[in-house]
């Protein structure tokens, strides 16, 4: 089978991917991941899938777990995976609208990871169209937490990856189009600051301001980064009336690092920090880790096979270890053939410029598709 051959349409594929995209589904609202899920769910079943609704748990949305018709079932076989999930709150379409100009098209999760998820479905049609059969059973999981760590699901997607030979993952190609095999390992933190409460304006010298504690350890954990482990505080909560000297502050902080053992001490040096004073009290706690991901034979050797496609179809596909992590840290640390990075072409995930270069639909569709006719 040729997958140059297979008429993929991005200009369709991108109409169709404009329902998914004007759904808007932030993690933490789980309702609003819900009505993406049924969106994803009537496609995967029009598509020929069996699908199985796996209900959220820890707050969180419900997951999808799609099975494929074929002819051994019941055989180790292909795993793409998934999230629906976006960092984008409810009411962001009015600032970033779906919206096509020329060669590119923009809307809160486009690239990450929405457009990707789609071109995948896409592939998997593309091949059922044209009678192509796969040497191994397709299962597409989609989850619902991702963005967060993906602390309600990683046991999930652990026992269903272990089911299977490959797993790969539509996160966004990296910026000159390759694709991943290896993940940075990544940390995440959850601060709190407690001081002393007082009226600000009447009795200000006898409160102890959780803010002033919480922005004094910002500074002392943000300059802790080196070139092997780096450390961000992404997030911050505390006050409710000017007038009042803060007694509670709140803040979550990230860290990532290339190797494990970087991690690892990272995150002892984050659970030996302590108040500046005995006046206010400071605590970290461990939140959601993903382990380091490094490229052993059988991704090389996974790697290889889609490069080959690629080449195929005349481009070519770098690969690299990435920061950012996805649910592919997990799939990789278990010695799963596992590729990332799989997903379309574009930048500015996360933010209001997010887009999607829309051809990019079309022609990873075709490694998608090449890719899961190949493996066996």
């Amino acid at each position: 089978m040729n997958p140059a051959e297979l008429p993929f349409d991005a200009d369709a594929m991108l109409e169709g991917l404009r329902t998914w995209i004007e759904c808007e589904s932030p993690t933490y609202d789980a309702a609003s991941v819900n009505r993406m899920m049924d969106i994803a769910s009537r496609e995967l079943v029009i598509a020929g899938a069996r699908v199985e609704r796996v209900s959220g748990r820890m707050g969180f949305g419900d997951c999808v777990r799609a099975s494929f018709p074929h002819a051994m079932p019941n055989v180790p076989g292909i795993l793409v995976m998934g999230h629906l999930d976006t960092v984008h709150p409810i009411g962001t379409l009015a600032k970033l609208p779906f919206r096509r100009d020329g060669a590119r098209a923009w809307g809160p999760g486009i690239q990450d990871m929405k457009g990707g998820n789609y071109m995948a479905l896409e592939a998997i049609r593309q091949l059922a169209r044209a009678h192509v059969p796969t040497k191994l059973p397709i299962t597409y999981l989609l989850t619902s937490d991702e963005e967060v760590g993906s602390p309600s699901t990683r046991d999930l997607i652990e026992a269903e990856a272990s089911r299977h030979r490959y797993v790969l993952v539509p996160e966004p190609a990296r910026a000159d189009g390759g694709v991943v095999t290896g993940r940075y390992a990544i940390a995440r933190f959850n601060l709190e600051a407690t001081g002393r409460p007082s009226h600000a304006g009447s009795r200000l010298a006898d409160g102890r301001s959780a803010i002033r504690e919480m922005a004094r350890k910002l500074i002392e954990i943000e300059d802790m980064t080196t070139d092997d482990c780096t450390f961000s505080v992404g997030v911050i909560h505390g006050g409710q009336w000017v007038n009042c000297v803060t007694t509670t502050c709140t803040g979550e902080t990230l860290s990532m690092a290339k190797r494990q053992e970087d991690l690892d001490r990272g995150v002892a040096r984050m659970l030996a920090l302590s108040a500046s004073s005995n006046d206010v009290q400071f605590k970290v706690t461990r939140g959601v880790t993903r382990p380091v991901w490094e490229p052993d034979g059988k991704v090389m050797a996974l790697y290889d096979t889609a490069r080959g496609i690629a080449q195929g179809l005349g481009y070519d596909i770098s690969s690299q270890s990435s920061g950012g992590g996805s649910d592919g840290n997990f799939t990789g640390a278990m010695g799963i053939a596992t590729l990332d990075g799989l997903g379309v072409q574009g930048a500015g995930a996360h933010t209001l410029d997010e887009h999607i270069v829309v051809e990019s639909l079309a022609y990873r569709g075709r490694l998608m598709a090449g890719l899961l006719a190949a493996l066996g």
